[in-house]
């Protein structure tokens, strides 16, 4: 497939994750208050889109807490800042196996709930956008795996599609898209499809360019498509996306640092991502193009 730029891009700034990151940076926020703030000033940057997981506020640990997705969507959309709300649906599918020799009883670490308790800050907070992770997979630790199970993904996709949130599917891996093209010819999700690709995260699909290549070819005519690479690797996928004809990621769900010995903001990976693609000769655009490009409706603030 010759490359096709694309002209016209949008930034997502992923602002915290779920990752153990919380010690190794204090810019990584942790209260609702700091991930709406955190958010806020992405946007300002040039970030179109904000994807938000939620962490203990004492703690800084990864939670699922309804009430702290509540907070930080009520702060992003009471600011105002204008930008398109991408909350994860990805927490809840973690089984963390006891060994290789006795696997049973699962162990600490695991957190594995039904469909709609994954979903359940998604019906609550009505973002535009929200995660789908397009497959079951091993997840870097020895006997941790991120599980996402067929039957559970139609049953989430099937959720999100009459809520009338865009699903982002998350794709670590070329099978993850196999399925998510499935999931639309079903009709659990609708065309055109919003995608992310997920680059070097272990042990999914390496960050290497061919496998990137490969990736953007298994996604259909008319679908939309960002991708992300980890770390050091962050702002090449800026570059490779846009080649490929795609919008990019960035922020300190991905990566913590801005320069070598230098930890990042997430405005400043935005700022950063955005010189790249102005210097390309490409254009960034705002939420509301978004909005235009994905057929999404803005939403107002939700209702005490």
């Amino acid at each position: 497939m010759p490359l096709e730029m694309n002209r016209e891009v949008f930034i997502t700034c992923a602002v915290t994750g779920s990752g153990a990151t919380q010690d190794r940076s204090p810019h990584v926020p942790r209260s609702p208050a700091q991930i709406a703030e955190s958010a806020i000033a992405a946007a300002k940057a040039g970030a179109a889109v904000v994807h938000c997981h939620v962490r203990d506020p004492g703690t800084g640990a990864p939670s699922r807490k309804i009430e702290y997705y509540r907070e930080v969507t009520d702060r992003i959309r009471a600011s105002d800042v204008d930008v398109v709300l991408n909350l994860t649906a990805g927490m809840g599918g973690d089984i963390v196996f006891g060994g290789v020799e006795e696997p049973l009883p699962v162990a600490k670490g695991t957190d594995l709930i039904g469909a709609s308790e994954r979903v359940a800050h998604i019906a609550e907070c009505l973002p535009e956008i929200c995660t789908l992770d397009c497959g079951t997979m091993n997840f870097a630790e020895a006997d941790y795996v991120m599980t996402n199970t067929p039957g559970a993904l139609r049953a989430m996709g099937r959720m999100m599609t009459d809520l009338g949130v865009k699903p982002e599917i998350e794709a670590f891996d070329t099978g993850h898209l196999w399925f998510a093209k499935q999931l639309v010819e079903e009709g659990v999700l609708e065309a055109p499809a919003l995608v992310q690709l997920c680059m070097g995260v272990p042990w999914g699909a390496p960050d290497d360019l061919n496998t990137f290549l490969a990736m953007v070819n298994n996604i259909p005519a008319g679908w939309e498509f960002s991708a992300f690479g980890l770390g050091r690797s962050q702002m090449p996928y800026v570059a490779a996306s846009v080649l490929a004809g795609g919008n990019v990621r960035v922020g300190l769900e991905d990566n913590l640092m801005l320069d070598k010995g230098v930890l990042a903001e997430n405005w400043q990976l935005v700022e950063r991502a955005s010189s790249i693609i102005e210097n390309m000769g490409a254009r960034v655009i705002g939420p509301a193009q978004v909005r235009e490009k994905l057929g999404l409706v803005k939403r107002a603030p939700v209702a005490g």
